[in-house]
């Protein structure tokens, strides 16, 4: 066991204590400042709920369902990706919390990854790439990235950014980002913006880090568990409530904006942590939304040519299991400028023209399909000036849970 401070930038947060052979919290012990907690984790009688804290610490490690995992373990002598937390002190380029050893003096500004270089020895591990013979610099962000595709974090140009690749056949993810990207750029929907890059003939898509050393990601996840969601309130009515009650500003359009964009490029896995909000480390504040991430497993990514079938329904998340039930949950369409998306489907041929997996068997496929998607939501827009609204709780997602590349 070893103690640590759990630390929100220089503020001291809550003593605990970390069981290094099992990666886990094995006690919390005095709250310094509990308006500093992670968003989501109760705080009873000046108690953290160590369930719910551990659970948000795990959460902060590689899934176990990463492509290549465990044989990027096996090169960094390990046996669980857990256990990679404390190598970087749980530091993230998605928020601003840390562990401090008891026994250690050094600040946030010291150790930080958005303001100090970083080992890529991790990232490069988990691409594939043979670690040199030098030993293996384990003080990374790649530790504490989600997801299950293969991704390393890196500098270029002084900016922190997400190298992340593709998977199957296809390898469409990379593809599919910067589709999104350039449709959100049509629709004027705040977004990451994503380009492709080729490295060893395999796509990979590139964005830089949205977050910046003052501000962090909230997780619609975590933004829910902020409240009891009541019976009769559906996902979608309890996230918007939760937000409001939080003081997020400007939430109703930008989930319109998200579940239009969704529903344009069939996006298959919307988890409730490809979402969320932005506040400021410091005061706490929240700034906004966050703009639109992840849409990578989208544009029938995995699927066959022979079934990239347009008119069939899909499943979906966070909020409805199907798309055509989701997309009756946007409550004004006013903004939204079909003809802007007339040159969509040129673009999407530019996006794949060359590649080694997309062909042009499978590019007409999907451009026939994304059509479709258009034509479909044109008419949902313009079946009424103000539309159908309908939030029926039987279409709600009963669980979310991230596409873990598994069948």
């Amino acid at each position: 066991m070893k103690q640590y401070i759990l630390m929100h930038q220089d503020t001291p947060v809550a003593e605990l204590k970390l069981d290094r052979t099992a990666g886990v919290i094995s006690s919390v012990g005095k709250v310094f400042h509990a308006a500093h907690v992670p968003v989501g984790i109760p705080v009873r009688r000046g108690m953290i709920d160590r369930g719910a804290l551990n659970e948000w610490w795990r959460g902060r490690s590689i899934p176990a369902s990463r492509m290549g995992i465990k044989e990027a373990l096996q090169k960094m002598h390990l046996s669980d990706t857990g256990l990679l937390l404390e190598k970087c002190l749980g530091l993230s380029l998605s928020d601003q919390y840390w562990i401090r050893p008891d026994d250690f003096t050094v600040s946030w500004r010291q150790v930080n990854f958005f303001e100090n270089d970083f080992s890529e020895d991790v990232g490069n591990i988990l691409l594939g790439r043979e670690p040199g013979s030098a030993p293996v610099s384990l003080m990374s962000p790649d530790n504490t990235s989600d997801g299950w595709l293969k991704k390393k974090w890196t500098i270029l140009n002084g900016k922190r950014c997400l190298l992340k690749g593709g998977s199957g056949a296809a390898c469409q993810e990379p593809y599919n980002e910067v589709m999104a990207s350039y449709i959100c750029e049509c629709l004027h929907i705040p977004h990451v913006s994503y380009r492709l890059v080729t490295e060893d003939e395999y796509p990979y898509s590139v964005c830089e880090d949205f977050i910046t050393p003052d501000t962090e990601l909230v997780t619609a996840w975590y933004v829910m568990q902020t409240a009891k969601k009541p019976n009769h309130i559906s996902v979608w009515r309890h996230y918007l409530d939760c937000c409001e009650r939080l003081g997020v500003p400007g939430i109703r359009e930008a989930v319109d904006q998200m579940l239009v964009l969704d529903y344009l490029i069939a996006n298959e896995d919307r988890h409730q942590n490809n979402f969320g909000v932005i506040r400021r480390a410091y005061t706490l504040e929240y700034v906004g939304p966050a703009p639109v991430y992840d849409s990578g497993t989208s544009l029938w990514f995995d699927k066959p040519v022979g079934l990239i079938r347009p008119g069939v329904k899909m499943t979906c998340k966070p909020f409805k299991n199907t798309h055509e039930e989701q997309v009756k949950l946007v409550t004004d369409f006013d903004w939204l400028d079909i003809s802007a998306l007339s040159e969509a489907e040129e673009i999407l041929r530019d996006i794949v023209k060359g590649s080694l997996f997309v062909d042009e068997a499978r590019c007409e496929a999907l451009c026939r399909g994304f059509r479709y998607r258009v034509e479909q939501l044109e008419k949902i827009a313009l079946s009424a000036k103000k539309p159908v609204f309908l939030d029926d709780r039987k279409f709600d997602v009963k669980k979310d849970q991230a596409y873990s590349g598994k069948a």
